[in-house]
């Protein structure tokens, strides 16, 4: 549970209603949006793309991410910044049972300084003590010179009976070209990297993050399905972006357990996007907040043009400019296993 203390302390009575209203309306939406978290059977996973998270979040937008990060089991999240404040000030609005685990600063224009992170509750999630940066061979190398722009980030992870590897990436940008060379290639290479781990490792893959993939019939999605990995429809057929038209984020599988062990059921596990634009920062809040508009974006401008930084620029700094992409998966197999105990013997 959020920590909520910390609005009792805002002077200002109406900044500090208008956060405790608009908290209630998120926690309704996420109540009516996503399942409920359970103390064994299923694991909500998430990735978010959080804008430039840097310490560059008000204390109102914190209270706002917490509320939607703690509503899932282990999250990763990508543009994390080199300045960690606002990372650390986030999981200590979250709890003591949160953790969280984090690369270093890319360097380079391409990987922009940012860090990667997985942010999980250890009441549900259990860090298998490994983690790891991965770094291509030159026999692997894209275009036959680069690494990634941002290198993928692996950790270990195990919540009730499913081990997992869990992979965050945030593929080369590049130029606004739907299938960017180089953002296939990189695609391409992440998935077949992790394709090749999986033949050789009795281990369950999972990747997520944000691939820019514009649509679902890209090269890019192609690049991915082409490896074998396995994307929910639920996934597939929800955008990601602010604007609901682009797929940047995407969650695969590349599972090995046994065949009556379904992680993931089309019927029975749900997954999407949660668009948090529905009850914060909404169109009509902008007389709310332009009073922290920096004044350049407010002296002699025309209201559309105030009303277009407000939606386009100032609060996807606030929240973002992705949605979170979620899904549950069932981590529980007792009954399974249980009835497979008679057709097997020890010897």
């Amino acid at each position: 549970m959020p920590m909520y203390s910390t609005i009792r302390k805002i002077k200002n009575d109406s900044e500090r209603n208008r956060i405790v209203e608009k908290l209630l309306l998120l926690r309704t939406q996420l109540d009516n949006q996503i399942p409920a978290k359970t103390a064994t059977d299923t694991l909500l996973l998430a990735t978010w793309n959080i804008r430039a998270f840097g310490d560059n979040r008000s204390n109102e937008s914190l209270q706002y991410i917490a509320e939607i990060v703690n509503r899932f089991d282990l999250i990763a999240v990508q543009e994390v910044a080199a300045n960690m404040d606002g990372l650390r000030k986030l999981v200590s609005l979250l709890g003591p049972n949160w953790d969280y685990i984090v690369t270093d600063s890319t360097e380079g224009t391409a990987g922009g300084g940012e860090r990667m992170a997985f942010i999980f509750d250890r009441c549900k999630v259990f860090f298998r003590k490994m983690a790891g940066e991965i770094v291509l061979p030159e026999s692997k190398l894209i275009e036959k010179k680069l690494q990634f722009a941002r290198t993928p980030f692996c950790v270990a992870f195990q919540a009730g009976w499913f081990r997992f590897i869990l992979t965050t990436v945030h593929v080369y940008y590049g130029t606004s070209n739907k299938e960017n060379e180089r953002r296939v290639e990189e695609i391409s290479t992440i998935a077949k990297f992790l394709k090749d781990r999986a033949k050789k490792e009795d281990e369950n893959y999972i990747l997520l993050g944000d691939f820019n993939i514009f649509g679902t019939s890209d090269l890019t999605m192609k690049a991915l399905e082409k490896q074998g990995f396995y994307i929910p429809d639920d996934i597939r057929e929800n955008p990601s972006d602010l604007g609901k038209s682009k797929h940047y984020d995407q969650i695969a599988f590349k599972l090995k357990i046994d065949a009556n062990m379904t992680v993931y059921s089309e019927e029975q596990q749900h997954a999407g996007a949660f668009d948090f634009t529905e009850t914060i920062y909404q169109p009509q809040d902008l007389n709310l907040y332009i009073d922290q508009f920096d004044k350049k974006y407010v002296d002699e401008k025309t209201q559309k043009q105030i009303e277009s930084y407000y939606l386009t620029n100032w609060r996807t700094f606030q929240m973002s400019d992705h949605l979170p992409l979620w899904i549950e998966l069932k981590i529980d197999f007792s009954n399974q296993y249980l009835k497979n105990i008679p057709k097997t013997r020890v010897t």
